[in-house]
C-alpha cells in the first residue's frame, strides 16, 4: 500500500510522534549514494514513460512497464559519488543476465536472461560536485537500446562500459524525449 509520509510509528499500539516522513528524510535524503540513485533513476524513468507501475517493486525481473506493454530495465550511473574522490568515477553499468523473479507469482524464471524489452541507461551527467543535482532533470542523459541489441552485441557480459555503449549507437536522448526513444528502439 502506498503511503504518504503521515504515518506514524506505534508504540504499545499507540501513536508515536515519529512519521515515516522523518524516516525517509533521515534515510532517503542522499541521492547521490549509489542505491538510492539508483531508484531516482528509475522513478525518472518511470514518470517519463508513464509507467504503469504503481509502486517500486525490489528484485523484480524488470523494473517498469509502460501503458503499452515494453518491460524497461534501468541502470544508473554518475561521475560524482557520495564519497569524497580523488577523480570522477569512470562510468558503467550492470548488464548481466540473471533468473528473473515475478514478484507476482513469487517464482524465478527457469532460465538465465535479460528480462526486459529494453534497457534504459540513466547518466547522471554533471562532473562538478558543487553543482550536482541529481534533482535537476537537464543534468540527466539517457541512452536506450533493445535488449535484442545487447544480447547479440554482448552476450552473457556482466557489465558494460560508457565507451561501449556508445558504441552500440543507442538512441540517446534528455527526459522529454525518453518515452519517445523507448518507443523508437522498440521498431526498429
Amino acid at each position: 500500500m502506498k503511503k504518504n509520509g503521515e504515518e506514524r510509528f506505534l508504540l504499545r499500539n499507540t501513536e508515536t510522534d515519529m512519521r515515516l516522513l522523518e524516516f525517509w528524510q533521515w534515510n532517503q535524503s542522499d541521492l547521490l549514494s549509489n542505491a538510492l540513485r539508483g531508484m531516482l533513476a528509475e522513478f525518472i524513468v518511470a514518470k517519463a514513460v508513464t509507467a504503469t507501475n504503481k509502486m517500486r517493486i525490489e528484485w523484480d525481473a524488470f523494473d517498469l512497464v509502460t501503458p503499452s506493454g515494453i518491460k524497461i530495465e534501468v541502470k544508473s550511473a554518475a561521475y560524482v559519488q557520495s564519497w569524497q574522490q580523488a577523480k570522477n568515477s569512470a562510468i558503467s553499468f550492470g548488464i548481466a543476465p540473471a533468473k528473473g523473479w515475478e514478484a507476482g507469482t513469487n517464482t524465478y524464471a527457469t532460465e538465465i536472461k535479460r528480462s526486459a524489452d529494453v534497457y534504459v541507461f540513466c547518466l547522471l551527467n554533471e562532473k562538478d560536485r558543487s553543482t550536482v543535482n541529481p534533482l535537476n532533470l537537464d543534468q540527466w542523459e539517457f541512452f536506450v537500446l533493445s535488449t535484442e541489441q545487447i544480447n547479440q552485441e554482448k552476450g552473457n557480459q556482466k557489465t558494460i562500459s560508457l565507451n561501449s555503449l556508445l558504441k552500440m549507437k543507442p538512441v540517446r536522448t534528455e527526459f522529454l524525449g525518453l518515452a519517445e526513444a523507448v518507443q523508437a528502439v522498440m521498431m526498429k
